[in-house]
């Protein structure tokens, strides 16, 4: 796992501006290592803060010879493209990294520790770590953390990839705060690499997704009062699989809705219309009771991402939001979670 000790270099090619880079910037905001560059040829040499609001003064640079420089220890792939597969034009530049004596966290589904361009070159205290792993011993879930005495709050969305991990994150860190005794649940290749545990959900056969997430939630339920599962997919996204295994594995007590504030379709399906909030509210409410087999589940709170709006914006749309549903609102990375954590609180 990423220690506060490992110099880290977050490999991010078109990723600072475009649309793969959630890993890194993932990394770039919570990574517990420090975070010594980001590595992106499109951006090089301009602010970091400027472009992201990251406030992590980063130096951005175009390749991984520009990086040696700062004296990273590890390299991290801080992209996620459509897929999971690592670009073959990046293969030179892992190599490169290999041969400098860093290790390399790896997140997409192209294994990297056993690779032929790779493995050959790894020197003694060098390692590889592939995240997306499907975990041991997997069952079929069975719906045993319903029993648990904790809450659990699981981060559901309207679409993929707009902040499920980072409210999570935000929770977790007001927790930490405020003396609950909270913990983080990672479903996915960045929280693993933040938290150095989990399950990356996506690597799991179907078959076994729920059962997956059961198994981390059961391990840690009985010493927490509060279990932050981080959310994937949505169930309004015609490709996503993940977000119903997740309900039914953590048997959440309490929902977080999630939203980006102006998105009205799926990002990659735009003939998909994102529905009102407080109609999304009851589709989840719904699938997550299912008929009241699981117990009346309710969203209590939503999270929006307001990304680089202005602050008097985004204020603005949270009241509109909680006028619209009758639920607490807020951006949790942007204000913070209290909102939140005192809507899990109160309910």
């Amino acid at each position: 796992m990423l220690k506060p000790s490992h110099r880290l270099a977050v490999l991010l090619h078109d990723g600072i501006t475009g649309l793969q880079g959630k890993t890194g910037l993932t990394l770039l905001r919570y990574s517990p290592a420090q975070v010594v560059c980001a590595i992106d040829r499109s951006v090089a040499g301009q602010s970091l803060v400027e472009l992201t609001g990251i406030q992590r003064d980063v130096p951005i640079v175009d390749s991984i010879e520009s990086a040696l420089e700062y004296q990273p220890d590890v390299l991290a792939i801080g992209i996620a493209p459509s897929g999971g597969i690592i670009p073959e034009s990046w293969f030179g530049e892992l190599q490169s990294a290999v041969k400098a004596g860093l290790s390399i966290v790896n997140g997409l589904h192209t294994p990297l520790a056993n690779h032929p361009q790779l493995a050959g070159l790894l020197q003694p205290g060098q390692w590889i770590w592939d995240v997306r792993q499907e975990p041991k011993d997997l069952k079929i879930g069975t719906g045993a953390a319903k029993s648990l005495p904790c809450k659990r709050v699981l981060m559901v969305g309207t679409d993929m990839a707009i902040g499920k991990m980072s409210a999570a994150l935000e929770l977790q860190r007001t927790c930490e705060r405020r003396g609950v005794k909270s913990k983080f649940i990672a479903t996915g290749q960045a929280g693993m690499m933040i938290s150095g545990e989990g399950v990356a959900l996506d690597a799991v056969r179907v078959d076994y997704a729920a059962g997956a997430v059961q198994q981390a939630v059961m391990q840690h339920g009985n010493d927490y009062d509060l279990l932050l599962v981080e959310g994937q997919g949505s169930l309004l996204h015609p490709g996503s699989t993940a977000t119903l295994p997740l309900i039914r594995g953590s048997q959440p007590t309490h929902l977080i809705l999630l939203h980006k504030i102006g998105q009205e379709t799926i990002r990659n399906c735009p003939d998909v219309k994102i529905p009102p909030l407080a109609e999304i509210v009851r589709l989840y409410e719904a699938v997550a009771s299912c008929a009241g087999a699981f117990g009346d589940i309710k969203v209590v709170a939503i999270a929006l991402n307001g990304g680089t709006l202005p602050d008097d914006v985004v204020r603005a749309e949270i009241d509109r939001v909680t006028a619209a549903t009758g639920l607490p609102c807020t951006d949790a990375v942007r204000f913070g979670g209290d909102v939140l954590l005192d809507a899990i609180l109160n309910s």
